[in-house]
């Protein structure tokens, strides 16, 4: 899902870990769902780079 949002939006790796203050190998791990842990602070700062909602 991330890696589709990321593409409609036109934002390569690099430009969408930049807005997360991360690194472009650790969004390639979350778009392929990767070991990295996804901590609630991370997909709050990804919903919110990405113009979606997060539901509870």
């Amino acid at each position: 899902m991330v890696f589709d949002r990321r593409a409609q939006l036109g934002l390569s790796e690099d430009e969408l870990a930049v807005r997360l203050g991360t690194t472009a190998d650790e969004v390639e791990h979350i778009e392929v769902g990767g070991v990295l842990p996804v901590t609630s602070d991370l997909l709050l700062r990804l919903a919110a780079v990405l113009d979606v909602s997060v539901g509870q």
